[in-house]
C-alpha cells in the first residue's frame, strides 16, 4: 500500500476505492476529503467503469472526524468553514455518483464513515462490527449528512434514537433496521461486496444508473432542505466549552 489517503484499483468494470489511513482508523483529514472527491470524479469520468466498491484499509471502515483536528478547528474559523464545505461537497458528490456504489464495511463505520456508508446503494457489513454516528458524544451537531440519510433508511423515530445518543448499531441490527443490506462473515465480506458490484455491472448500465439517480432524488431533496442548516449548527458546536474539552477527555482515557 502507498501512503496516498485514498486508493483506486480496477477489477474489470468495478472500481475499488479504499480509505487508506489505517493507522488513524481511516479518520478523515482534509487531504482525505479532497482525495476522495477526486477519486469519485475520476471514476465517474471513466467510460469503462460500471460499479464502485467503497471500503477501508486495515481494521476500520472509517472513524469519521480526526480527534487530532479538534483543537485547531475550535480556534481557526476559516479552516473550520473549509472543512465543512469539503464535507458537504463530499456527501453531495456521493449522492450524485451515477454508478452504483457498494459499501464493504470491514470495520467500525463511525460519524462521517457511517454517513457515507448509509448513502451507498448496497451496504455489506462485517458481522463482527458496527455503525454509529456519535457526533453528540463529542459535543457536535450531527450535521454532515447523517440526519439526511439515516431517517430515509430506518425511519425518523429510530434515527432520533441513534443520532441523539450516538449509540452503536451492531451489524445484525443495522441490517434489521435497513441501514445495511447484508451482514457477512468478515473473511467473506470483500468478495461478497465485489459479487454485488459485479452483478450490478453486468446489468444494462443506463437502466441501473438512471434508476439509482431517480431513487437518490429522495436524498438530494432532503439534502437541499437540511444539510446547510445542519452544517451551520455543527459549526456553532465548535465554539462551545463542551467541544473544547473533548481532546482532554480523550487524552485522559488513553492515560
Amino acid at each position: 500500500m502507498t501512503d496516498e489517503p485514498v486508493l483506486v484499483a480496477t477489477d474489470g468494470p468495478v472500481r475499488v476505492i479504499t480509505f487508506n489511513r489505517p493507522d488513524a482508523r481511516n479518520a478523515f483529514s482534509s487531504d482525505m476529503h479532497l482525495a476522495l472527491l477526486a477519486a469519485l470524479r475520476a471514476v465517474c469520468a471513466d467510460p469503462d467503469a460500471r460499479a464502485i466498491v467503497l471500503t477501508g484499509a486495515g481494521r476500520a471502515f472509517s472513524a469519521g472526524g480526526d480527534i487530532e483536528d479538534f483543537a485547531v478547528l475550535a480556534d481557526d474559523l476559516a479552516l473550520r468553514r473549509a472543512r465543512l464545505r469539503e464535507g458537504r461537497q463530499l456527501f453531495e458528490d456521493l449522492l450524485n455518483v451515477h454508478l452504483p456504489v457498494v459499501a464493504a464495511v470491514n470495520g467500525p463505520a463511525v460519524g462521517l464513515g457511517c454517513t457515507l456508508a448509509a448513502a451507498c446503494d448496497i451496504v455489506h457489513i462485517a458481522d463482527s462490527t458496527y455503525m454509529a454516528d456519535p457526533h453528540v458524544q463529542v459535543a457536535l451537531v450531527a450535521g454532515d449528512g447523517g440526519a439526511v440519510a439515516m431517517p430515509l433508511s430506518i425511519g425518523l423515530l429510530r434515527a432520533k434514537r441513534y443520532l441523539l445518543t450516538g449509540e452503536r448499531i451492531p451489524a445484525a441490527e443495522a441490517v434489521a433496521l435497513g441501514l445495511a443490506t447484508y451482514a457477512d462473515p468478515a473473511d467473506q465480506l470483500f468478495e461478497n461486496a465485489m459479487a454485488s458490484a459485479r452483478g450490478l455491472a453486468d446489468l444494462p448500465p443506463q437502466a441501473v444508473q438512471d434508476t439509482k439517480m431517480v431513487l437518490n432524488q429522495h436524498l438530494r431533496q432532503a439534502s437541499v432542505s437540511m444539510l446547510g442548516y445542519g452544517l451551520a449548527a455543527e459549526s456553532q458546536s465548535h465554539d462551545t466549552a463542551d467541544y473544547r474539552s473533548v481532546p482532554d477527555k480523550f487524552s485522559a482515557r488513553k492515560g
